[in-house]
């Protein structure tokens, strides 16, 4: 996901977000407190499909909603139950990331972060388990497995090489 922070003189302030699954969204939150969310187009960026407009009180229950503060999915319940101080994580890889191109094993994650990457996802197919010769490709996602200060240390290790 990629945002872009835009300042409105006399309006508020803008934010742009491209998604990973391609779509992009722009909030644009007014000094009086009202938010404008827009989607766009697939193929045409430029033009919008959708617009809500809602006023603050309404946006902090919305974010409250999608952030999953008023709701947590059953399985996360039960995965962080059976999981105790382990975290599941999902890494969509970016062309621009330092770790596309290189194999696990030249990443060292395991022995620099003690994260394990326990799946590879590719758009027409899936590695469980893979080994240290799997090359990790752009548009890629790691399926990856630690403790919170080892997934901090794991997301360093793949986007700028330093852990």
């Amino acid at each position: 996901m990629h945002v872009r922070e835009t300042d409105l003189p006399g309006i508020g302030k803008k934010f742009v977000i491209d998604t990973r699954g391609g779509d992009k969204l722009v909030i644009i939150i007014h000094d009086d407190g009202r938010r404008e969310m827009y989607h766009y187009e697939y193929d045409d960026p430029e033009e919008s499909i959708s617009m809500i407009s809602v006023d603050d009180d309404e946006a902090r229950q919305i974010a409250a909603i999608v952030g999953g503060l008023t709701y947590k999915p059953k399985a996360l319940e039960t995965i962080d139950m059976a999981l105790d101080e382990l975290i599941i994580e999902w890494y969509r890889i970016e062309p621009h990331y330092y770790g596309v191109g290189k194999s696990i094993g030249d990443l060292g994650v395991r022995q620099s972060s003690g994260a394990t990457i326990i799946a590879v996802v590719n758009k027409n197919s899936k590695q469980i388990n893979p080994g240290p010769d799997v090359i990790i490709t752009a548009d890629s996602t790691l399926v990856v497995v630690g403790e919170r200060q080892q997934q901090r240390l794991f997301k360093q290790i793949l986007i700028d090489g330093r852990g």
